[in-house]
This record gives C-alpha cells, sequence and structure tokens, in this order.
C-alpha cells in the first residue's frame, strides 16, 4: 500500500468527488472548499475514510491531498497533479493504524534535531526552506517541495535563517499514538532540550481496510 500526494485546482463553485480509499487527508493551499456543508479555508484540513465531495468557493480552490490506496489516479474531471508516493509497510497497513495530517513549523533558523518516527508519511513544504539530512544526503526544498520519509532512518532538518518555516505532514502510526507526538529523537542529549518546532493537527482518522 502506498500513501499518495496529490495536488488539485479545482475551478470555482466545481464540485469534484474522489472515491472511495482506505484513509484521505486534504489541506486547502488556497481558495476555500465546503464539505457536507462544512466550509473549509485556506490553510485548514480535513480527514476522511471514505468518498469525498467536495465544491470549490467563488474563487476556486487549491489543494494538497494525500490518498492511502493501491491506486495512484483516478479519471479526474479537474487539474490534477500526482506529486510524490511512499510505501507503507504491511505492519502498519492495518486497522489498528490512523492517518495524521498535521502542521510543523519553524522559527527562522529552527532545527528538528537528529530524529526518527514511529511510522512513514509524505511532507509538502508550505512556506520558508529547509534541508534534510537523511542517509548521507542533504537536500533542500521550497515552498511547493515534497519529501517522503519512512520512519526509522534518523532524519535532521534545518530551516533557513532570514524567515519562518513550515511543512504539511501526512503519516500512517500505530494508534497507540493518537492524539500523541510520533517523534523520537535519536541522542539522548537531545530530549531534553528546548524544541523549535510547533505543531497543529488537523485531524487524525482509522484505516478503513
Amino acid at each position: 500500500m502506498e500513501l499518495h500526494l496529490f495536488e488539485d485546482n479545482i475551478a470555482a463553485g466545481q464540485e469534484v468527488t474522489f472515491a472511495d480509499t482506505v484513509a484521505r487527508a486534504i489541506y486547502v493551499t488556497a481558495g476555500k472548499i465546503s464539505s457536507d456543508g462544512q466550509d473549509i479555508a485556506c490553510d485548514d484540513g480535513l480527514v476522511a475514510d471514505g468518498p469525498v465531495t467536495l465544491v470549490a468557493g467563488s474563487e476556486g480552490a487549491s489543494l494538497w491531498r494525500w490518498d492511502l490506496s493501491d491506486a495512484d489516479h483516478q479519471v479526474s474531471t479537474h487539474r490534477v497533479a500526482h506529486k510524490l508516493s511512499g510505501s507503507v509497510p504491511d505492519a502498519l497497513a492495518i486497522s489498528e493504524s490512523f492517518l495524521r495530517l498535521d502542521s510543523v513549523a519553524f522559527p527562522p533558523a529552527g532545527t528538528a534535531m537528529l530524529h526518527t518516527h514511529q511510522g512513514p508519511g509524505v511532507r509538502c513544504l508550505r512556506e520558508g526552506n529547509v534541508r534534510i539530512d537523511t542517509e548521507g544526503s542533504s537536500t533542500s526544498y521550497g515552498p511547493g517541495g515534497a519529501w517522503f520519509e519512512g520512519g526509522p532512518e534518523p532524519v535532521f532538518l534545518q530551516a533557513v535563517e532570514d524567515i519562518p518555516s513550515r511543512f504539511i505532514r501526512a503519516m500512517v502510526l500505530p494508534k497507540t499514538l493518537l492524539g500523541k507526538s510520533s517523534i523520537h529523537y535519536v541522542n539522548e542529549e537531545d530530549r531534553n532540550k528546548p524544541k523549535s518546532q510547533s505543531y497543529r493537527n488537523f485531524g487524525e482518522i482509522g484505516l478503513a481496510l
């Protein structure tokens, strides 16, 4: 099973239905959408475990959409681009797991000290610029840049010095972490140090297998 990240652009007033999937997370990057009569503004998100019908607002809407499924595409009636996919191990592709959508923000020059997670996820940078060091390589990302972290591989993040940085993330995690942080610091001396990142949780939903 894979976690796929798509970018959707929906015209003003257009209604779009996304098909059934194991779990889904949607983050609004521009404009506004409504779902089941609920308005979801720019910089907000939702999670769902079945088909979702959205209606774009009067100025249209742009979305980042994470689908956890075995398929990487479906017939669409709007502009859509497949940005990235990452594999979810069989041990987590079970009904005892859940999908979390959240935001991770850093002040200028902020860092995420060397760490791992208990599940895989796809991140997409909303603002700023970050450098990711993992498995002997360094990669920098600007707004709209997406990357996958498998979970057990140690990662270090360095944010750019002059402006804040923030990414949006969808992760598959074991249910023991519902409402809890998934991060584990590799070096014991880092665990009690002040942390520069802050979080905003948009939602969590169990996998509908």
